[in-house]
């Protein structure tokens, strides 16, 4: 029965009312409506509960949880109108009692809503986080079989230079093979490719001892994360000290995980599960902070029960774009270590490392996933770019002093501009160029130069390269500061510079993928670069959009077949994950905003290889905002872990 706190109250009324003020989405509303086809005796409390819960997805959680202190946050934003807010009244305790009694809501999931302790899902994501935990779990208890004794001599060969210190590099490598999954996480320049690749051939060299051959598999989230691991990859392979068997026997060929899993034109389902397994023994995932909770369930669905699962990526980078922030929750405790007495002993057996300095403590009990992940605790790239490892280290800290310190120490590196929005600064530094790097006039001079046909490829490849030596980032889509005008505004002074025709179509416009295309082999966040075709009979050049694929080679296609892509001369943070740009110009609005984090700000900068430029519009504590602000998802994945 519905409460008399709720029983002047229309339930209706209320939920238009809010998504009228912007607090719930069509969608939100229109799940509420068919739980109460569903259950006519459903309480107002509820049903207003169920559709937040659903609104929560739209902002990465996976659940509202009302032991939290940021419930209110979650449910109404930073400063909500009151006669918003008096539609739920009540406390958290009337709530999960209202929910207990509801025949909507259960604790198994027999029910469309799941109340698990003090955190309501819907009954979908519930079950994806349940699956993605046990399945962990059981991989956590599954041994390798791998002594100590048998990768001691293995791990001095690969790492001969480790000396008496401790290389976390090798100590990962050692974790890494204990169990059926291995976490390796750290911030860009420690070494994660490194690392994974000598874990390749340390895995693949006592296998093929043994007289088997594991059967490998690259992937990373997107196209543009698998282009970028398989361009490194390729080398270090090569260089790796083992025999000719191995090193033949480790791919360098990275596929992104909706290839790696199968997709199905028109399903959200793929062709690979837990009745239809990959065909592999060892399963690498770059860039695993991009992967959402729904992702994480159907990759660890469609593993094979003894294959191993090895997860690398930046536990401080911006979480996935949808619901879960699953690297997050799985590398909470990785600067800790944790690490109890027996592992302390297998890694001194196995590489000579110490790392009783990491041990778990009384208040600070180590778990089963602690044993199996390691964080890279050295910059090797520090000394070519100090300052944006420097920035990096100080914004992941959330100290503002030493922020400010390296702006000044770094001015080789490091750029700050206040700018004006009623002129145009922005745009001359990103055509014009800046900080030593050359700016979009460069690229677009390049593209008016095509060469013979037989040449094209090459060609669109290295334009493709030089696309990536500057990017204009903002942490907004909408709004005069969002990715959208900002493209918009540059497109206008390209056209005013005559660089760029005014039709929708011309070479040297870069597009980003907007969705997934299976038909053309092309994912959301591809980044393509049009550039004039094959010349016909009379001489004239056709545009076609160039795409470099996951493997280096150079897909063409005709404008007209590219339905969901935007022009991309700026994007956003989440959309640069993955990426690499020799200088990184990050956009900040003239005023905080909700969506501007810690995380956020950290990841444009670690995007930039050598050089980074932050463009202010507004006043310094605008920065200061987003560095005191972590990002949050609510999650019980973390606790469901712990046990």
């Amino acid at each position: 029965m519905q409460s008399d706190l709720f029983s002047a109250l229309n339930w209706e009324d209320a939920l238009e009312q809010l998504r009228d003020g912007g607090l719930l989405r069509d969608l939100d509303v229109a799940i509420a409506r068919f739980l109460h086809q569903q259950c006519s005796e459903a309480s107002y409390e509820v049903l207003l509960l169920a559709a937040f819960t659903s609104n929560q997805q739209a902002s990465g959680h996976l659940c509202l949880d009302f032991e939290n202190d940021a419930l209110s946050t979650q449910l109404w934003g930073t400063s909500p109108p009151a006669e918003l807010t008096q539609l739920l009244p009540g406390t958290p305790d009337q709530w999960l009692t209202a929910l207990q009694q509801s025949p909507l809501v259960s604790n198994d999931g027999s029910t469309p809503l799941v109340l698990d302790q003090h955190r309501l899902y819907l009954r979908r994501s519930w079950s994806q986080e349940r699956s993605v935990a046990d399945a962990i779990a059981a991989r956590l208890a599954t041994p390798s079989g791998l002594s100590a004794q048998q990768l001691h001599g293995p791990l001095q060969a690969l790492f001969p230079d480790s000396g008496n210190g401790t290389n976390w590099q090798q100590v990962a490598c050692a974790l890494a093979s204990r169990v059926g999954i291995g976490i390796i996480t750290g911030g860009p320049g420690t070494g994660k490719t490194t690392t994974v690749v000598k874990l390749l051939g340390l895995l693949q060299s006592l296998a093929m001892e043994n007289h088997q051959r594991l059967r490998i598999r690259l992937a990373a989230p997107t196209g543009k994360a698998a282009a970028r691991l398989t361009e490194s990859i390729g080398d270090q392979v090569a260089a790796l000290p083992v025999s000719d068997a191995v090193r033949d026997s480790i791919p360098t060929d990275v596929t992104t995980l909706h290839r790696l899993l199968g997709t199905r034109p028109d399903s959200r389902h793929f062709r690979h599960h837990a009745h239809n397994p990959l065909h592999a023994d060892l399963v690498v995932v770059d860039e695993a902070s991009m992967i959402d909770m729904d992702m994480m369930a159907s990759l660890l669905a469609a593993l094979p029960a003894h294959a191993q699962l090895i997860l690398l990526g930046d536990k401080d980078q911006l979480a996935s774009v949808e619901a879960g922030a699953v690297m997050g929750d799985l590398c909470r405790h990785a600067f800790e270590g944790r690490y109890q007495a027996d592992t302390v002993e297998f890694v001194a057996q196995s590489c000579g490392a110490d790392i009783r300095d990491f041990r778990e403590e009384p208040d600070q009990p180590g778990t089963a996933l602690a044993q199996s992940t390691a964080m890279l605790r050295t910059n090797w790239r520090s000394k070519d770019s100090p300052g944006i490892g420097a920035l990096a280290t100080a914004i992941n800290q959330a100290d503002l002093g030493k922020s400010r310190e390296a702006f000044r120490d770094y001015p080789e590196s490091l750029n700050r501009h206040r700018l004006q929005n009623d002129n145009t600064q922005l745009e001359n530094l990103l055509v014009e160029g800046s900080a030593g790097h050359a700016g979009l006039r460069s690229l677009f001079a390049a593209v008016d130069s095509p060469p013979g046909n037989e040449e094209r490829d090459p060609w669109a490849a290295g334009l493709l390269k030089q696309l990536t030596h500057q990017q204009l980032l903002s942490g907004l889509r909408s709004g005069p500061f969002g990715v959208e005008q900002l493209n918009q505004r540059l497109t206008h002074y390209l056209q005013q510079q005559d660089l760029a025709p005014e039709r929708e179509w011309y070479a040297g416009r870069p597009v980003m993928m907007t969705r997934n295309d299976y038909q053309l082999g092309l994912m959301n966040g591809d980044v393509g670069l049009t550039l004039p075709g094959e010349t016909d009979d009379n001489g004239n050049h056709r545009l076609r959009v160039a795409f470099q694929l996951p493997d280096g080679r150079i897909k063409w296609v005709l404008p007209s077949r590219l339905d969901g892509v935007e022009t991309v001369y700026a994007m956003t943070v989440h959309k640069s994950q993955g990426s690499e740009f020799r200088h990184t110009l990050l956009v900040l609005p003239d005023a905080p905003h909700p969506l501007l984090t810690r995380e956020l700000v950290y990841t444009a900068i670690t995007r930039a290889r050598d050089t980074f430029t932050l463009l202010e519009f507004g006043k310094p504590s605008v920065l200061e905002s987003a560095i005191r602000k972590p990002t949050w998802r609510a999650s019980g994945l973390a606790d469901r872990l712990q046990g």
